[in-house]
């Protein structure tokens, strides 16, 4: 644990967040700046900055803890929808650095867009770069 990291204040007790789930591996709790009703954010009870960083075991219990929440926020507001956010590094717009995920409900006519709204303009990418790209990130099963 960080004693100067926020999340990790909370996993100690030491601040009390609107608690919506917790297991022995993870805590999720409604974010208290919103984007929307029902904003929850969820966080590992480690203190890991990324996401790549965390355990196999960890990473699992994080993403179905993600799983698990996501029809309970929408049915709790009304909303049709949600948008799965995971900022991950500080040029990613990670303010705090600790491993969270954002589950924020959508509702019609919200007028926030797709994730592909974020990026100003998008990269002129040849096919024979993506190829090359592709071969560098490849991982065999």
């Amino acid at each position: 644990m960080s004693s100067s990291c926020v999340f990790c204040k909370i996993v100690k007790g030491d601040i009390k967040p609107h608690t919506v789930f917790e297991d022995e591996k993870t805590l999720a709790f409604l974010d208290a700046n919103p984007l929307a009703k029902g904003h929850t954010l969820i966080i590992p009870k480690i203190h890991v900055s990324k996401l790549e960083n965390l355990d196999e075991d960890t990473a699992e219990a994080f993403f179905r803890t993600i799983h698990k929440l996501i029809a309970p926020i929408q049915n709790a507001v009304g909303a049709q929808a949600t948008t799965i956010a995971v900022n991950n590094g500080k040029e990613s717009g990670q303010v705090i650095p600790h491993v969270h995920a954002h589950i924020i409900p959508r509702f019609k006519g919200d007028k926030v867009g797709s994730i592909h709204s974020m990026m100003g303009s998008r990269p002129r990418i040849s096919q024979e770069e993506m190829q090359k790209i592709a071969e560098s990130i490849r991982i065999l099963a």
